[in-house]
Order: C-alpha cells, then sequence, then structure tokens
C-alpha cells in the first residue's frame, strides 16, 4: 500500500479531464515545451500528446519510440519542473514502476537456462524461512511471476511484527491477484540463486548488455537528483480529482524487484528493442528463444486489463488490431509510465508522466504503436481517441433528484446535460465519474473525503422451475438509481423500496475512525448500513478483528485492527502495512 505501485485501493483516484489543446496551458505554469516533429505520424502523436497531457492535468512526459533495428524517436513534453519551468530533458530518469516486473522475470528465465532454478519448484526449497502460510497449497515461482500465488498484494516481505505472516487465500492458479508481494520474494530468490544483491544482478545480467548505462537498478537520493521532479496529489487524504492540485514529492529510496527502475527514455527504447527481436541484443542474446515463448505466454486471463488481455511472466500479453502486443503499466508515488510492444508490427513505445494521479499513459503508447505501423505498412494514419471532459457523464439523468437520510437531510442531484452537479448550500459542484458508479467533487474542499457512490434498485428473479429455484439478487444494468452514499452518510429517494434498518455488530464501534501509514496512506473506516467499510472497499469479517478487503470471496487482502485502548483500535494493518489511529479536527 505504501510505497508503490496500485495500491491506494482506499480512495477513489482519478481518470482525467480534457480541453483544446496543443498549446493549453498547465496549472497556469506556461505554453507546454514541446517536441520537434519529423515526418506526419509524430506531428499527430504531438498534437495527440500535447491534448492528452492538457487532458490529464500531465506536469511532464518522457517518450521513446523505436523499431527492431533502432530508436526512431526519443521525446520530452511540459516540464520536467514545473516551478521552474524547466522542460523535460532526454536525460532525465523517470520511475518506470512495475514495468520492472518484466526485468525480474527475465532475470528468472536466464537462472532458468542455467539450471539455477525450477519455475515449477515450491519457492519455500529455495526460501524456507519465507514468512507466509500456505493452506491451499505449494507456491512456485510460476504462480509469483503470472500473479496466480493467493498472496496478498503486499508493499514487502516482512512485517513490523516479526511474527506475522502474509496468509495465501486461495488455491494457486485459481485467480489473478496483482501481487507486488510476489516479485518481492522473487527478487529474493534471485540474490541467493546468483550470490549478489538485487540491483547488481540486475545491473550485470540486463543493464550492461542492453547498453542501458543511465539507467538506476534501484531509487535512490543519487538517481533523485538526475530524475524529473515527481509530483503527488498535495490532499493526500482526500479523493482526487483530475484537476486536483499537485505537490513536488520529496526523493526517495526504493529498491523492490517489484518497482525500483527509474530510466532516461533513450535507454528504454534499448530494453524495447530487446523484447520486439524476441531476447536478442547486439551482441548477442538476454534470453533464449525458448525463454521469450515463456515470458509471452498468455497463462490466465485478466480482464481487469482489457477483454482480451492474458498476463505472462511479469508482463501482460494482449492482441491490438489482430497483432500480438506485450503491454505493462507502472504506478509510483509519482510517476506513472506504459509500454507497448507490437510483436507482429515490429515497433514498440514507452511513455512517462512525473506525477500520480491515479491513470497511466496507455492511450500514447497504444496510439504511437499504431501510427509507427500505418507508417511502416505505408496505410492511413489512424485518427487518435477523442479525449472526454471528465465532467462528461453520459448518463448523467440517472442519478438525479432528491435523496434523503435518516436525520432529513437531504441531498440534491441535478443534470445539465451530460454534466452531473450536486446542488449543495447554494453551490453548484460538479461531478465527475471515478468509475462505475462511483462519483467524486471535482471542486476539493467540497465533498471530497469520499466518494459519491450511487446504488441501483435491486430486482430478483427466479431460477428453477415452478418457483422453487434459487434467488439470485442484483442490480439490472438499467435499474432506477434509488440510493447515494458519502462515507458513512446513506440517503435515498422515493422510488428505494428495501431495508431501512441495519445491525451494526456491537465490536465495530472500536475500528471506526482515521489512520495513516508512515509512508503516508490516509484511510478512513466507518459504518455504513450495518456493514464496515475501508474508503471505497467493503469488509468482510473472517475472524477476530479481522476482515477481507473488496469484494471478491477469494482476495487474500485482509485488514485486521489490533492494540485496542479504551474501547479504540490504535493500528490497522491493511495488506502487511502499519496505519495509526489519528485524531484531527475537522
Amino acid at each position: 500500500m505504501g510505497h508503490l505501485l496500485n495500491r491506494r485501493a482506499f480512495l477513489a483516484l482519478s481518470t482525467g479531464t480534457a480541453v483544446s489543446a496543443a498549446s493549453g496551458r498547465l496549472w497556469g505554469s506556461g505554453l507546454i515545451p514541446m517536441p520537434v516533429a519529423k515526418g506526419a505520424a509524430e506531428e499527430r502523436l504531438d498534437a495527440f500528446t500535447a491534448a492528452y497531457m492538457q487532458t490529464m492535468n500531465a506536469p511532464g512526459m518522457t517518450q521513446a519510440l523505436t523499431d527492431t533495428t533502432a530508436t526512431i524517436r526519443t521525446a520530452g513534453y511540459g516540464f520536467g519542473n514545473v516551478e521552474l519551468k524547466a522542460p523535460v530533458t532526454p536525460d532525465q530518469l523517470f520511475q518506470i514502476g512495475s514495468i520492472t516486473k518484466s526485468f525480474t522475470a527475465l532475470i528468472m528465465l536466464q537462472l532458468r537456462e542455467e539450471g539455477k532454478v525450477d519455475l515449477h519448484r515450491p519457492v519455500l526449497e529455495y526460501l524456507p524461512w519465507l514468512p507466509v502460510t500456505m493452506p491451499y497449497g505449494p507456491i512456485t515461482a510460476h504462480h509469483l511471476l503470472t500473479h496466480t500465488s493467493g498472496l496478498p498484494d503486499a508493499s514487502g516481505i516482512f512485517q513490523s511484527d516479526s511474527s506475522a505472516r502474509h496468509a495465501q487465500g486461495y488455491p494457486p492458479g485459481a485467480h489473478f491477484h496483482y501481487c507486488n508481494l510476489g516479485f518481492a520474494i522473487l527478487g529474493q530468490i534471485i540474490e541467493k540463486l546468483d550470490a549478489r544483491p538485487w540491483y547488481q544482478c540486475l545491473q550485470a545480467r540486463i543493464l550492461t548488455p542492453l547498453g542501458m548505462t543511465a539507467t538506476a537498478a534501484v531509487i535512490t537520493i543519487e538517481s533523485s537528483a538526475r530524475s524529473a521532479t515527481g509530483y503527488q496529489a498535495f490532499f493526500d487524504d482526500q479523493v482526487y480529482p483530475r484537476k486536483g492540485r499537485l505537490v513536488p514529492r520529496p526523493p526517495e529510496v526504493f529498491a523492490s524487484p517489484a518497482g525500483s527502475i527509474a530510466s532516461p527514455a533513450g535507454d528504454m527504447a534499448r530494453y524495447l528493442r530487446m523484447l520486439l527481436n524476441r531476447g536478442r541484443e547486439t551482441n548477442g542474446r538476454i534470453v533464449s528463444e525458448e525463454s521469450f515463448a515463456l515470458l509471452s505466454t498468455p497463462y490466465i486471463r485478466v480482464p481487469e486489463f482489457s477483454s482480451t488481455a492474458s498476463y505472462g511472466y511479469g508482463i501482460a500479453v494482449d492482441t491490438l488490431d489482430g497483432h500480438k502486443i506485450l503491454r505493462h503499466t507502472g504506478g509510483m508515488n509519482c510517476f506513472a509510465s506504459s509500454i507497448h510492444v507490437d510483436l507482429d508490427g515490429g515497433v514498440a513505445a514507452f511513455a512517462s508522466i512525473n506525477a500520480m494521479q491515479g491513470y497511466r499513459p496507455t492511450p500514447i503508447t497504444q496510439y504511437a504503436i499504431q501510427l509507427l505501423r500505418a507508417e511502416h505498412e505505408a496505410k492511413p494514419l489512424p485518427a487518435a481517441e477523442t479525449l472526454k471532459d471528465a465532467a462528461e457523464i453520459e448518463n448523467a439523468s440517472h442519478y438525479t433528484g432528491v435523496f434523503r437520510n435518516g436525520d432529513g437531510k437531504e441531498l440534491l442531484f441535478k443534470a445539465e446535460g451530460t454534466k452531473l452537479l450536486l446542488m449543495h448550500g447554494g453551490e453548484e459542484i460538479v461531478l465527475q465519474r471515478s468509475e462505475g458508479e462511483l462519483f467524486l467533487s471535482m471542486v476539493q474542499g467540497g465533498f471530497s473525503d469520499y466518494s459519491l457512490a450511487f446504488g441501483r434498485d435491486l430486482v430478483i428473479s427466479k431460477a428453477g422451475k415452478g418457483g422453487d429455484g434459487d434467488h439470485a439478487k442484483g442490480p439490472a444494468p438499467e435499474a432506477p438509481v434509488v440510493e447515494v452514499a458519502y462515507g458513512p452518510d446513506w440517503y435515498t429517494n422515493a422510488a428505494y423500496r428495501g431495508p431501512r434498518e441495519f445491525r451494526t455488530p456491537a465490536g465495530y464501534s472500536a475500528f471506526i475512525g482515521r489512520y495513516r501509514s508512515d509512508s503516508g496512506d490516509d484511510v478512513r473506516v466507518f459504518v455504513r448500513k450495518g456493514a464496515l467499510w475501508l474508503g471505497d472497499s467493503p469488509l468482510t469479517e473472517i475472524g477476530s478483528a479481522l476482515f477481507r478487503v473488496g469484494n471478491d470471496s477469494w482476495s487474500p487482502d485482509t485488514a485486521e485492527f489490533l492494540t485496542i485502548v479504551e474501547g479504540s483500535a490504535r493500528l490497522l494493518r491493511v495488506i502487511g502495512e502499519d496505519c495509526w489511529r489519528i485524531e484531527v479536527g475537522a
């Protein structure tokens, strides 16, 4: 949860807003610095990039384009430091986050080629000290590489409580559950078998052979001095709208094989070119053809990536326009990155933004390879996707009307075309969709502690014959919206026909409150409709003061309330990270 990689499940993070573009202003900081384009494809990519950055409130972006033989282009857009109005430069490092996982996978495959590791052998045979419990069966490196181990998505192996163990939640191979912990464990295997620290192994086995001489194997204070300035949400205890206030983040240290690499665009082009050539580099091979085939095999479907995506070893395997592609994203505290590698088209792209706002620059890398492929094939250049305004909600009228809670308080929602407005205190608060039926205020300070979570009427249908079958319960896609929640507050409209009284277990009062980790995660726990919630995530009780996080019945991610003093839990351990109760004013 703390340092990395797409794990702030407790805050509704945004996915952006749209404006007109190419020379728009970013936070009032001046015109966006742009590279000089060469050719129609680059001109189109530059125009889309400028629109995208303005749309998504990105401070700066670095890009790399390559084919199988040479780097086509590296480019910087916007600001490496907004306050100084210093543009992004080609030599600046950007943290690539979880794209690091493919590097880790390649090293594991190298060790396999050397006969040092069996990817299907239980990891406890390599690391007998590993602080995990495996009630559902042995975990192998294959399971860790594919995020199918059943382990929780913890940031690191070791917890503050030396007796604590990461618990497996489902049989290995049964589900895909993104797991940074798994790659931290792989790093320990690599260090043991290669008899040197992770960063030395990465440098010797991947970075040096590929000529990635400027890349930092781990994030340090020194490497941060060579990096673009990273930006994060100023109000890190609130939900974040697309145009929310950002602030520079101080330098940090991070060394996990799940996401420790910081690299300039030119070095990333070299890495992508090796992938395009299926493991081959200028003076030999990084991995064999057989190993590359293992890397790029689709082992398990990953619908949350896309309807066609699967996961290989440390990288997603997908199709785009009929071509096989490898792709991945990376999210750090203040950077967001993406790669697309078109194996059939022979082109690849990398992009990284120096801010963390809940999105990744995937549309940039996808459009880049579509443009390059069309150019290589002498076909018409494709049009860019339309970027939508954050306030554009096609079904805004579904959520309108008056909603009241048990105390008689009201929330009034109004639609103006595709805009959804919350009318409150004489003001119109514009809302943006976070995901699904979750919305958030675009004005920080007004309804910005929680998401606004709408709910539709539940319809009951009978299965079986003669009325004796099971009852399936769930919201119909076009069922009317009948309720809305804001944190612990719950409101209904006149069409609501469900229960209004809910029993809350007495012990839950000890858990309610606000908690914060040493690394800056701020989470709020509350009761709504008799159930315990952690931000937008429901908590399901599975033990004494122990809860499952989220909706999946098999999820290994847990929250445990500890050290209860005078009726209040003082410590909340969420997915292996300690968060401490805090008391602050309103």
